[in-house]
């Protein structure tokens, strides 16, 4: 019997916040995935260590923020690869993905996009 919609999406959410933990370091304080049509969205939320945050308002010039967001969005692109491949064990074949993050709100959002819609 095939999984849910549901079920992978939980699936999905378990295997990004493995791979938080694993590969960076640590893992989200939340996490929910949503399997819309040919896209997997996943946000992460309380992804901001504690020195970030205090990088990111040590000055007002932004500087820290910039800082944090381009190295995270930057591991995050080294390990496509990695990502694409967990999608591929859950059934799904992404064809890109996009991120970014919020420093203020401590989230991620990282999209894949589908060879085709999940059905």
């Amino acid at each position: 019997m095939p999984a849910t919609r549901g079920e992978l999406e939980a699936r999905i959410t378990e295997a990004m916040v493995k791979f938080e933990r694993e590969f960076m370091g640590r893992g989200p304080t939340e996490a929910r995935t949503y399997i819309i049509d040919d896209m997997i969205l996943v946000r992460l939320k309380g992804i901001i260590t504690r020195a970030e945050h205090h990088l990111a308002n040590a000055d007002t010039s932004g500087r820290g923020r910039d800082l944090i967001k381009q190295s995270r969005i930057e591991l995050l692109e080294k390990a496509r690869p990695m990502l694409v491949e967990i999608l591929r064990n859950l059934g799904f074949n992404a064809v890109s993905m996009h991120t970014d993050l919020s420093i203020r709100t401590s989230e991620r959002i990282i999209l894949f996009t589908l060879d085709h819609p999940w059905s």
